[in-house]
């Protein structure tokens, strides 16, 4: 039974930390140390939109310290992801050169929605507890220094998740010459969450039943410690945590700091930490919080193990991307049933391609993505459909999706009906535009003619066997117009082939 050392490294908006993990296949991961030194990095970026030399300093010391203690456990591999503060940082480049070179570490920057993904599967971590909670209707309330994540779940499926660009730190800041009159100050917090929440609450909540809250983020693991008699609880009572809030509120700065044993700097953010909390629990409804007690570091742990196979989840995470893909797809009025044939279409063209396309199961999800969301600009625009599918997909993030992932499913989606873009678009792009245009028209009558196909290569050719006798024509046409960019693709040329009745 080899035991394997992992590094996970965040490199977040108001700290930097790092958990040391042992994962073996008997008794799965288990952290053996964890580090942290608070930084607020976050304060230049909101503020400048670039971080100052003197905290690039210091985040170098750091990480410095970080790497020894890497070495001297002798870890075997490691990942640093930077969140929202060095996303949004003009000189980010800049700053990853310098960590590169005078540390050895190499950071890379996230998007949102692989951040939250991180976050989610290291709840999932939690499998029994999280199985059997998200079976009633549950939101996930992701709250960082930079934003806050609202993720909602129906029957063990992810139907939607959205970004709120009002984190902890961002609320904080931008009050932070008013501090002093507390009760003004907690009257505009409220309102300025409220604002941000309520065209969530209009667009996702309607009819949705919200049984759970299970909350996440830095800040919850220091105010659920107080709870009850100063005791870490993880379940919390909506109730409980209204009674722990208007406490909290009336508490001076000095007193949180001795309560939650944190600096004046950290106490000054958990009580827009808590606000943000009790604005989500009111405007869904929750009954209960659940404080699962995890960090970033255990979700970067989780997906790398994962990864190696030195770990198995139970819980599908690509079924909850695809699920999300259908509601988005709902959202936008998209022909479901004509999508699900173009997926399944789309799904047959791919494994009957394997040996001449080269692509993974990864580029099979993002096939199976673009089926779902073909029509989606519709929406907007029938005469500029393509376009407007384009800038829906690039503005809406799909968790679990990097942005270069979510940019390759925009542009198989817009060139799918526009022509592709030769030097600009990638090859990945390229193929799995070529199988999505010809699973579009093997169903181009919307009538399902080809259901019964059967796809193989011979020879230079993919043959499309069916025994369907009525009229193929049109899907016959629409299969040889987009046979030329197949061929040109794969080298193999598409042909419809319609078996004859005895």
């Amino acid at each position: 039974m080899a035991a394997h050392l992992f590094a996970a490294i965040d490199v977040g908006s108001f700290e930097l930390e790092m958990g040391i993990y042992e994962t073996t296949s008997r008794n799965g991961l288990r952290e053996i140390d964890h580090l942290r030194h608070v930084i607020s990095l976050g304060r230049d970026t909101y503020h400048t939109g670039k971080i100052s030399y003197h905290l690039v300093d210091e985040m170098c010391q750091v990480l410095e310290e970080f790497a020894q203690v890497m070495k001297s456990y002798q870890v075997e591999d490691y990942r640093a992801y930077a969140t929202s503060a060095m996303r949004e940082a003009k000189n980010s480049q800049i700053i990853l050169e310098q960590i590169r070179v005078r540390t050895g570490i190499q950071v890379q920057v996230i998007s949102n929605s692989e951040q939250r993904f991180l976050g989610y599967k290291a709840i999932a971590m939690k499998e029994a507890e999280f199985q059997k909670i998200i079976q009633k209707g549950t939101a996930i309330a992701d709250v960082s220094f930079g934003s806050l994540q609202i993720s909602l779940f129906d029957k063990d499926s992810l139907v939607s998740t959205q970004n709120i660009q009002q984190g902890i730190l961002r609320l904080r800041e931008n009050l932070s010459g008013v501090w002093s009159d507390r009760q003004t100050v907690l009257g505009i917090f409220e309102d300025m969450v409220d604002n941000e929440l309520y065209a969530f609450k209009k667009m996702y909540l309607k009819d949705r039943d919200i049984k759970n809250l299970i909350c996440i983020g830095e800040s919850i693991l220091y105010l659920a410690r107080d709870e009850v008699a100063g005791k870490r609880v993880d379940r919390i009572s909506a109730a409980d945590f209204q009674k722990f809030y208007e406490k909290l509120i009336q508490m001076p700065v000095d007193q949180i700091e001795d309560r939650f044993g944190v600096n004046q700097e950290y106490a000054h953010l958990l009580i827009p930490a808590a606000i943000i909390y009790k604005q989500i629990l009111e405007m869904t409804g929750a009954e209960m919080l659940w404080v699962p007690g995890i960090r970033m570091c255990d979700g970067i742990a989780a997906d790398y193990a994962e990864k190696q196979k030195y770990l198995k989840f139970t819980h599908n995470f690509d079924d909850d991307i695809l699920s999300a893909s259908r509601n988005m797809a709902k959202r936008y009025r998209c022909n479901t049933s004509h999508g699900q044939k173009i997926e399944n279409y789309a799904l047959q063209i791919f494994d009957a391609m394997k040996k001449f396309h080269g692509l993974g199961t990864r580029e099979r999800l993002l096939l199976r993505i673009a089926s779902i969301l073909h029509d989606c600009g519709k929406f907007i625009s029938l005469r500029d459909s393509s376009a407007c599918a384009y800038n829906i997909i690039m503005a809406t993030e799909i968790i679990g999706l990097s942005h270069a992932e979510r940019e390759i499913v925009a542009e198989v989606v817009r060139c799918n009906l526009d022509a592709f873009r030769y030097g600009e678009g990638s090859i990945r792009a390229g193929k799995l535009t070529a199988m999505l245009r010809l699973a579009n028209a093997m169903d181009r009558s919307h009538h399902g003619r080809l259901d019964d196909g059967k796809l193989q290569v011979k020879g230079n050719k993919l043959i499309i066997s069916t025994s369907y006798a009525g009229n193929l024509a049109l899907e016959t046409i629409a299969v040889e117009d987009k046979a030329d960019f197949f061929e040109e693709m794969f080298g193999i040329r598409p042909e419809i082939r319609q078996k004859r009745r005895v």
